[in-house]
């Protein structure tokens, strides 16, 4: 194994090993004038609510980490949102590619208007790769909360169903993107966007899901 590899795997069997509550997960910051930062109370909520209904310890503060840092590896999990633009310079392409590959898992959202730039974008991560719609008897849909019909609707936008995909590298899911969905937005405080609380409660299940499965797959 090459250096780079021995220094993934220790990585990632810090986070695996660290103390409750010490593990953290992330907001992904990128390039290209997005915005990155959109959704600015969603990850907390999310933390919080699998902390007390999965048990989960994870640390509640909500970390900000560079597509193209090496603090990326610090997280066994990282999030990607935002309405705009998104780019990727080749080494940070390599940069996530090399995460994804080493065990992390990328979680993207999108608030309307991300699709074409992140698809764009993953391409340059994943060229051999083609998003996938997961079934909806994919294990992510089913647990710890049911989702006999995938994901649920947050907001509406263009009048499309909300649909799961994936990238698949050699067996394993590492990129779920929720599209058409808004789940983050579901996330938020309550007085963000007003949602009804049956409709919030099932943004954070479904985000729970999704933090549940890329912890145990």
């Amino acid at each position: 194994m090459n250096r780079v590899g021995i220094i993934l795997l220790l990585c990632f069997a810090f986070v695996c090993w660290a103390p409750p509550a010490s593990v953290k997960i992330a907001k992904l910051k990128y390039n290209g004038g997005g915005d990155w930062y959109a959704n600015k109370t969603s990850l907390p909520n999310l933390i919080r609510f699998c902390n007390q209904q999965l048990g989960m310890q994870l640390n509640l503060e909500e970390d900000i980490v560079a597509v193209g840092s090496t603090d990326l590896f610090n997280y066994p999990f990282v999030h990607l949102t935002g309405h705009g633009n998104i780019v990727f310079s080749n080494q940070e392409a390599e940069n996530l590619r090399t995460y994804l590959i080493a065990g992390g898992f990328l979680h993207a959202d999108d608030n309307y208007g991300l699709d074409v730039f992140f698809r764009r974008e993953m391409k340059k991560v994943f060229p051999e790769l083609e998003f996938v719609e997961l079934p909806f008897s994919h294990p992510i849909y089913h647990g710890p909360f049911a989702f006999a019909t995938g994901l649920p609707k947050v907001h509406e936008h263009d009048g499309k169903p909300p649909q799961g995909f994936g990238l698949i590298y050699k067996g394993r899911l590492v990129c779920f993107y929720s599209y058409e969905c808004d789940l983050g937005n579901g996330w938020e405080d309550p007085d963000v966007h007003n949602d009804p609380e049956p409709v919030r409660r099932k943004a954070l299940q479904m985000g729970a899901n999704i933090l549940h499965f890329a912890f145990t797959q």
